[in-house]
């Protein structure tokens, strides 16, 4: 299950930050970009490259904040301990950890 919400997560994301690539260079110039007054002294392939790994990164994130609130308080509040394994206090209340 996990493996599966991952994909939700960073599937769409790269699809986005692939949509978002070529719109942002679609209209600047990669040979043109400064960063705190200096010239990059990058090719535009690694311009290209690390733009698009900050546009997944921020995808990513908000992607898997998307995730996190949708989970049902069930999944949030469940024990991760096997109640075999909880301690006596933890399974009279109802409660883990």
């Amino acid at each position: 299950m996990k493996a599966q919400r991952w994909m939700w997560i960073v599937w769409p994301a790269f699809l986005v930050a692939a949509v978002l690539e070529m719109l942002v260079f679609a209209f600047v110039d990669p040979s043109e970009m400064h960063w705190q007054g200096h010239s990059l002294n990058l090719s535009r392939e690694a311009i290209y490259t690390l733009t698009f790994f900050i546009f997944w990164g921020a995808t990513v994130v908000s992607s898997a904040l998307t995730t996190l609130l949708s989970m049902s308080p069930f999944e949030v509040n469940q024990c991760p301990v096997p109640s075999s394994e909880r301690p006596r206090d933890c399974a009279r209340n109802g409660n883990c950890c």
